[in-house]
C-alpha cells in the first residue's frame, strides 16, 4: 500500500503564554487582506466599481458577512439539531465549523447593503468581490489541511494518498488540495483571465455569474474525493451536502451570467 506521510503540523502558528494564534485565524486574515489589496487594484481600472474609500470600508463588511454567514450557514445546514439542543455554543468559533456557502450568502448581503449606502452599481461591486474570493478560499483550504480536518475518501491505490490524524490508517485523498487547486488557484486565474481580456467586465454581473457557477461545479467535482461529515453520510443519490448546497449556485450563476450577457455592455 503506496502513501504518502501526512506532514503533521501544529494548528497553533503562534503560542504566546495563553494566547494561541493558530494557522486558521491567519488563512482568513491573509484572504481578506489580500482579497483588500486586490480588489484596490481591480476597482483603480474601468469600470470604476468602487472609490479606494469603498474598498478599504468594505474590507468591515466583508469581514462580518464572512464570519457571521459562515456560522449560521454551517449550523443550520451542517448541524441544526445540535446546535439547537447546545445553542450557547454557536458563537464558539475557536471549536471550529464554518460553511462557505453560508460565508457567501453573508458576503451577498454585505454587497447588497454596502451598494445601496454607497449609491453603486450593486452588480458591479459584486464583479469586484467575487474575482477576490478564490484568494480566500486557498488559504482556507490550506488551513484545513494543516489542521488534518475535510480530508479525503479511501484511496489506498492513489500513490499521492495520505493518512490523516483522525481518518484511521487508511490512506486518504487530500482533498483539501484538490479544493484549494480547483476553488483557489483555478477559478482565481480563470477570473483573472476573464477581467483581463474580455469584455465581460463591462457587462455587470458577468463575473459574480461566472463565479457562482464555477465555485459550485469546482467544489462538486471536489466532493467526489472528499469523505462525507461523519453525522450526515451521504444524503438524495449518494450527493453530499456541499453538492446539494452547490446546484442551486451552480443554477443562479448560470442565469445571473446570461442576465448579464442580454443586457449588455455598459448596462447600468
Amino acid at each position: 500500500m503506496l502513501s504518502l506521510v501526512y506532514p503533521h503540523i501544529d494548528p497553533i502558528a503562534l503560542q504566546l503564554g495563553p494566547f494561541a494564534i493558530r494557522w486558521y485565524a491567519l488563512a482568513y486574515i491573509a484572504g481578506l487582506m489580500l482579497g483588500w489589496r486586490y480588489v484596490k487594484w481591480l476597482a483603480a481600472g474601468p469600470p470604476v466599481a468602487m472609490s479606494d474609500t469603498d474598498v478599504d470600508d468594505f474590507l468591515v463588511w466583508a469581514t462580518l458577512g464572512v464570519v457571521l454567514g459562515g456560522r449560521t450557514g454551517y449550523v443550520l445546514f451542517y448541524k441544526p439539531l445540535y446546535y439547537l439542543e447546545n445553542p450557547l455554543e454557536i458563537p464558539m468559533l475557536w471549536h471550529g465549523g464554518m460553511s462557505f456557502h453560508g460565508g457567501a450568502l453573508g458576503v451577498i448581503v454585505a454587497i447588497v447593503l454596502f451598494s445601496r449606502q454607497r449609491r453603486r452599481n450593486l452588480f458591479q461591486v459584486g464583479d469586484a468581490i467575487c474575482c477576490a474570493v478564490p484568494i480566500g478560499l486557498f488559504f482556507g483550504r490550506i488551513a484545513n489541511f494543516i489542521n488534518g480536518e475535510l480530508f479525503g475518501r479511501a484511496a489506498p491505490d492513489v500513490a499521492w494518498a495520505m493518512a490523516f490524524p483522525g481518518g484511521g490508517p487508511e490512506p486518504r485523498h487530500p482533498s483539501q488540495l484538490y479544493e484549494a487547486g480547483l476553488e483557489g488557484v483555478v477559478l482565481g486565474v480563470v477570473m483573472f483571465a476573464l477581467w483581463k481580456t474580455t469584455d465581460i467586465r463591462n457587462r455587470p454581473g458577468g463575473l459574480a455569474g461566472v463565479f457562482l457557477a464555477g465555485y459550485g461545479l469546482a467544489r462538486i467535482t471536489a466532493e467526489f474525493f472528499r469523505q462525507p461529515d461523519a453525522h450526515l453520510g451521504f444524503l438524495w443519490g449518494g450527493a453530499t451536502m456541499g453538492q446539494l448546497l452547490s446546484l442551486p449556485q451552480v443554477a443562479a450563476g448560470i442565469v445571473l451570467l446570461l442576465w448579464a450577457w442580454r443586457r449588455g455592455a455598459g448596462a447600468r
